[in-house]
This record gives structure tokens, C-alpha cells and sequence, in this order.
């Protein structure tokens, strides 16, 4: 009997301590108000995090595989199995396979494409997952503004048209987040000619405190003109260590360098996480 009720106990108190958790964990993230952005480690491929102040949770790329899977645990509390929006920048598989792992994973009520289209396996096999989901597939199209809640959104630059026609890397989603004075650019692929594109449509509207390097730092990106409309103050590079495409390229490190732009990549530092105030921007 004795063992009995120390073992009740024990169920007790450990019921009592993990209720806590959660109460505390609500009440936490109730008050918090900060963005938060994590450039995850996934290799070479692209997969980035972005939580709003009212807890919105986006995912933009997936990565190549189902590392993604361990890096949003590193993120997102163990209880979590929601997340409200996967954006495919482009349809490489480098940006959207770990989208399989995390549909089987993940409740997901939105998914973001660009429009262009492959007709790989494992993009077929995502389609499946995303059909059997039941998320909203969204067309990204130039002018829409996505609100994230807590006077963060979310700001689609790019495609602005069909681009059904176009290469992967040409179709990109090109997307800008603004929380306050504090704002990020996100260019999936896309190569110098939108890049300039877009530099002659929005001029001095494309500035940003950071930028996600287009096409993991390869040379076909990040053009000076590029770099000039938007003046980051840091430069993110998602790239795998010593991969086989040489990413990023000396050519691009030599324009972040005269433009005295902060190099940041995840094939040194892991996992690269900063937060917003709406005034200030710093790394967790």
C-alpha cells in the first residue's frame, strides 16, 4: 500500500509540474514581443523560421532532406505540431523536400508557391502530402501583404506575373518581413536579372537591416545593384560546408566586403537567430 500512494504521489507531482510548464510556457509566450527569425542549418538548402510576436509561425524552404525536422525541434517547443504557413521560394529540391518530413510532422493550414513547376518525384510526392494535408495552396503574386500578426507582415515582391514559363531560380519568391523599423529580405534563387528587376521597381523601398543571400552565394546573384537598393547591415548565406558548388563564391564575399556588409553563414555558425523589438534587431 505504502508503494501505492508514493507512486500516486509521484504521478501527482509530476502531473502538477509539467501543468505548470504549459501555464507557464502560454503566459511566456502571451507577453512576449519580439520577432523571432532562425536561419536554419539544414545543409546545403535553405529553411528559415520566422515566429511573430502573437506566435504565427511561417516556414520559408524546407531544406533538402529531413534534417529540417531536428532543427525546428531546436526552435518550437516539443508540443508544438502546428505551423501556420510553408512558403516554397522554388521548386528545387533543395527548398522544399524537408516539406514531405514536416507534413507528416506538422499541421499546416497555408502553403505559398511561386508557380513554377517541376516534375521531379519528390515534388510529386510533396504535392501528395500537401493534397492529403488539406492546406491551402496560395499563389504568391506582387502586392500582397501577408499579416503575421503584432504589426509584423510579410510583403510579396516577387513573382508579378505567370512564371510558369520561367527557370526555378528566375520564378523565386522574393519577400520582404517588417516588424517596426527592423526588416529582412528573403530571395529564395532569384538571379541578378530580377534582382535589378526589382531594384528599378522599388528602388529605396528594398532597404533592410538583413539580407538572405540569393542562391546560397552564388556568383548568378547578389549583384552590386542588388546590394546597393538594399544596404543590409548582414548578409545570411545557407549553405552546406565544403559543398560541392563551392557556395558561396569568392565573387560574391569580394561585393558583401566593399559594401562592408557583416558575412554570417551556416556553413561556420549553425543555426543563425536574431530577434526584433521593431526598434532593435540583435542575435540570440
Amino acid at each position: 500500500m505504502k508503494d501505492f500512494k508514493k507512486h500516486s504521489l509521484m504521478i501527482i507531482i509530476a502531473t502538477l509540474v509539467t501543468a505548470n510548464f504549459f501555464i507557464w510556457y502560454a503566459v511566456s509566450a502571451s507577453e512576449r514581443d519580439t520577432l523571432r527569425v532562425a536561419f536554419l542549418d539544414v545543409g546545403q538548402g535553405d529553411a528559415i523560421f520566422i515566429e511573430s510576436p502573437t506566435g504565427v509561425q511561417v516556414l520559408i524552404d524546407g531544406g533538402p532532406d529531413n534534417q529540417i525536422l531536428s532543427e525546428l525541434g531546436s526552435v518550437m517547443p516539443f508540443f508544438d505540431r502546428s505551423i501556420d504557413m510553408l512558403i516554397i521560394s522554388n521548386p528545387d529540391k533543395d527548398h522544399f523536400a524537408g516539406f514531405v518530413d514536416v507534413l507528416k510532422r506538422y499541421s499546416v493550414q497555408n502553403i505559398l508557391e511561386p508557380g513554377t513547376v517541376t516534375d521531379t518525384e519528390i515534388y510529386k510526392i510533396f504535392k501528395d502530402a500537401a493534397a492529403e494535408e488539406g492546406a491551402e495552396s496560395i499563389l504568391a503574386r506582387r502586392g500582397m501583404v501577408i499579416d503575421l500578426g503584432g504589426g509584423v507582415n510579410l510583403q510579396i515582391l516577387f513573382p508579378d506575373r505567370d512564371v510558369s514559363g520561367l527557370s526555378t531560380n528566375d520564378g523565386s519568391i522574393i519577400a520582404k518581413l517588417v516588424y517596426g523599423d527592423t526588416s529582412f529580405m528573403f530571395p529564395g534563387d532569384t538571379t541578378k536579372n530580377i534582382e535589378e528587376y526589382i531594384a528599378r521597381l522599388d528602388g529605396e523601398h528594398l532597404d533592410v537591416d538583413i539580407l538572405k543571400l540569393a542562391h546560397h552565394g552564388s556568383k548568378t546573384s547578389s549583384s552590386e545593384v542588388f546590394l546597393a537598393a538594399t544596404t543590409p547591415k548582414y548578409g545570411i548565406i545557407s549553405a552546406g560546408k565544403n559543398n560541392r558548388y563551392g557556395h558561396p563564391h569568392q565573387e560574391v564575399i569580394g561585393r558583401l566586403s566593399a559594401s562592408e556588409i557583416k558575412i554570417l553563414g551556416t556553413y561556420e555558425e549553425g543555426t543563425i537567430i536574431f530577434e526584433s523589438d521593431g526598434e532593435r534587431l540583435w542575435r540570440k
